[in-house]
């Protein structure tokens, strides 16, 4: 063991790291004997998200626990170990020609913190959340004991819940440790068509125009630096060179006389608008409502005179919003406020993914919650002492 570490600026007595899943069970089992709360910890690329623990006496590395334990190609289904960084994944699998569907917003995530915090990108659009694709799951439970769910054939259906239950949990339910996953093939090509638009509503309409066609993007974000000028639009084609041709200038003609194909991202692709330190915001609504946020967005910053930048799925609902670091707690009070009554409306919630101490102690971090109290009544039945991530989840789970 080491001494000295944090988890989101709480410090720990001590760090273990565990290299397989019956040492996570050992460190576990004796954390809840002792009345330990601990954290486990993959590459720390989201220690800050959410809500700093309500205590912590041991850190729970996971870097040890790691690599690919069977890759079923011709299931296209892969067993991995939590600890390993989707990037060695997407390595493992690539001369099989095959693809965990994951993208990677922060460079060096692991599996299990993507899953722990039900991370996607935006090709969620074609492939799915990890949700989606978690067919299996391994889990110390607090006690110590360890559980497995589901299995390793896409078609096996038995103990989905769990793992549904764990994926976006935060760490409150249990220590994941293996993870199985259903696979696609590498697409052979792939293209990305961009244009502007002078507004939300002229985004909305070049969305709609895309998603009513028959090109089948992978992904169609958009992109917008509010009080900066023109919205960008971007989608994604995959799979066979020629389809992808094809479908590419059919998404030129769909998105207007500026449009730009290339077979790079446009900059900012897949990733956060914002950086460590900044206010990290996630914004949902209903598909047909995502001009509405937009222009909330946009109304919103301007009234309170504060840079902001929104980027995300413009297929799916699911947008991130940054306000830069050293912004005033009380502005970004009124601004989580505006944003939260403007995802109502469209049918959505505006959740404070990350945020520095002096806006945590200003802002309700998740805002109002369906069904907080079966929320409860899970965890306490899951982990009743407290031991797992105490305090870090919605309600201070």
């Amino acid at each position: 063991m080491t001494v000295l570490d944090d988890i989101a600026g709480v410090p720990a007595a001590a760090v273990a790291s565990p290299a397989s899943t019956a040492e996570v069970a050992d460190v576990v089992r004796g954390a809840a004997q002792d009345g330990l709360a601990l954290v486990a910890r993959g590459a720390g690329t989201r220690q800050d998200w959410a809500l700093p623990p309500a205590r912590l006496d041991l850190i729970l590395e996971m870097a040890g626990v790691c690599g690919l334990v069977e890759h079923a190609a011709g299931d296209l289904v892969a067993v991995v170990r939590a600890g390993t960084p989707l990037r060695e994944v997407q390595e493992a699998l690539r001369p099989a020609g095959q693809q965990l569907a994951l993208d990677e917003p922060l460079p060096g995530a692991t599996v299990g913190g993507t899953v722990a915090v039900n991370a996607s990108g935006p090709r969620r659009m074609l492939y799915g959340t990890v949700r989606d694709l978690l067919i299996g799951v391994t889990v110390v439970r607090a006690d110590g004991v360890i559980a497995r769910a589901g299995g390793k054939v896409v078609k096996n259906v038995a103990g989905y819940d769990l793992g549904k239950l764990v994926a976006g949990s935060y760490g409150t339910l249990g220590v994941i440790t293996e993870c199985a996953f259903r696979l696609h093939p590498l697409p052979a090509a792939r293209r990305f068509v961009s244009a502007t638009a002078d507004g939300p509503d002229e985004a909305g309409r070049a969305v709609s125009a895309v998603l009513g066609a028959q090109v089948v993007p992978s992904a169609l974000e958009v992109d917008m630096a509010t009080g900066t000028g023109p919205l960008t639009v971007t989608a994604l084609v995959e799979g066979v060179p020629a389809g992808v041709t094809q479908r590419a200038a059919d998404l030129e003609k769909l998105l207007g006389a500026d449009a730009a194909p290339s077979d790079a991202p446009p900059p900012g692709w897949g990733e956060y608008p914002f950086a460590p330190g900044d206010v990290g915001l996630k914004l949902t609504c209903a598909l047909s409502r995502v001009p509405y946020l937009l222009t909330a967005a946009g109304v919103t910053a301007q009234l309170h005179d504060v840079p902001m930048r929104v980027r995300g799925s413009a297929g799916t609902g699911v947008l991130y919003a940054g306000l830069p670091a050293g912004t005033d707690p009380g502005i970004v009070a009124g601004v989580v406020s505006d944003l939260r009554a403007a995802a109502r409306a469209g049918a959505g919630h505006c959740v404070v993914l990350t945020a520095p101490p002096t806006v945590r102690g200003r802002v309700d971090m998740w805002g109002h919650v369906d069904g907080l109290d079966l929320m409860r009544r899970v965890k306490d039945q899951f982990d009743p002492a407290g031991t797992l991530a105490p305090g870090r989840f919605v309600g201070g789970i």
